[in-house]
């Protein structure tokens, strides 16, 4: 995670000053010093300072294990820049963010340097799944991926990957308000570099590239309820469960390319919209169509154990018949 403070200085002489003080060994271990004593979790990666006139905007980055770590960040970098006031007294704090950051906005410096977390997937679709399921070629969804996701995106001005994709803030959006995540963050967590290239036998080679998601699994939105029984669901009980929650959604991501762009080369995503029109559902507190039980028992045999105990816990809210009830009408 990053923050990127902007500081002040009287003359440019001692915004250079600065400059090589952080660059220097001495200037980066004071630094990292007080940085990282202030969370038993965070440790720092890297300084960038850059300057403009009298103005030094200094990016600090560091991991901070599981958390997706804002504040943790903001805290760190606020005792940095009392350590360096007190090297550069005259230097004068303007802001503990200064937009380098970058969060809640599309952003190069994100896409080129990351932040949180920086996520590849591949996947590699032979001929016959591509004819048998989504009824096209390898070679029409390249042609599609280069006409839409990248002579359109740049025609409509979309800045760099926030327009290289065919939907990806879709999903990103959806987990992120499912898992507790922030959801302004969706902004640049959701930039994204869809990519589909022919490959040997006529297959299919998808990937995408997702530079900066910013997610955690502890702290803030994750400690209600839902978004906990959420990420359960998830089996997260692994080493570094933030980095497999990253995986998770950049694999759901590269799923749902695939699906919208087979369904705009065959021309079946209206058709689809029309068939499954949420208007023609009559909104009476409809039923889920497999009981708790059912549900259950699926995860235990998929060794799903966690989830399968969260499910347990809502069968007491269920009705008779055991089937889950939702606590509002579908609209």
């Amino acid at each position: 995670m990053t923050r990127a403070p902007v500081v002040w200085f009287p003359s440019v002489l001692q915004v250079v000053e600065c400059i090589t003080w952080i660059e220097s060994t001495v200037g980066y271990q004071s630094l990292k010093t007080v940085f990282d004593r202030t969370s038993a979790h965070i440790n720092l990666i890297s300084v960038f300072p850059n300057p403009s006139g009298h103005y030094l905007h200094i990016r600090f980055a560091a991991s901070t294990g599981d958390a997706m770590g804002m504040n943790m960040v903001s805290k760190a970098t606020n005792s940095a820049l009392h350590e360096l006031q007190r090297h550069f007294p005259q230097m004068k704090v303007i802001s503990l963010s200064g937009n380098m950051c970058t969060d809640k906005k599309p952003a190069a410096i994100n896409t080129i340097l990351g932040r949180g977390k920086s996520v590849l997937a591949e996947a590699c679709l032979p001929a016959t799944v591509l004819a048998q399921v989504l009824h096209t070629s390898a070679s029409r969804l390249s042609r599609l991926a280069h006409a839409k996701n990248w002579v359109g995106s740049a025609m409509a001005g979309c800045p760099g990957m926030a327009g290289a994709n065919a939907h990806a803030a879709n999903i990103v959006a959806g987990i992120f308000a499912a898992t507790g995540q922030d959801l302004a963050q969706v902004v640049d967590s959701s930039a994204c570099l869809t990519q589909f290239e022919v490959g040997e036998n006529d297959s299919l080679v998808a990937t995408v590239t997702m530079p900066c998601l910013e997610v955690g699994t502890i702290g803030g939105g994750t400690r209600l309820p839902a978004q906990r029984a959420c990420l359960d669901l998830m089996d997260l009980n692994v080493d570094c469960p933030t980095e497999h929650l990253s995986r998770l959604i950049t694999g759901a991501v590269l799923a749902g390319e695939l699906s919208l762009m087979a369904a705009l080369d065959t021309d079946d995503l209206v058709s689809a919209h029309l068939l499954l029109n949420r208007a023609a559902v009559t909104p009476s507190s409809p039923t889920l169509s497999v009981t708790a039980n059912e549900v259950v028992e699926a995860a235990e045999s998929q060794g799903l154990s966690r989830a399968a105990t969260h499910l347990n816990g809502i069968l007491a809210r269920s009705d008779a018949s055991g089937r889950l009830e939702p606590p509002h009408p579908i609209m």
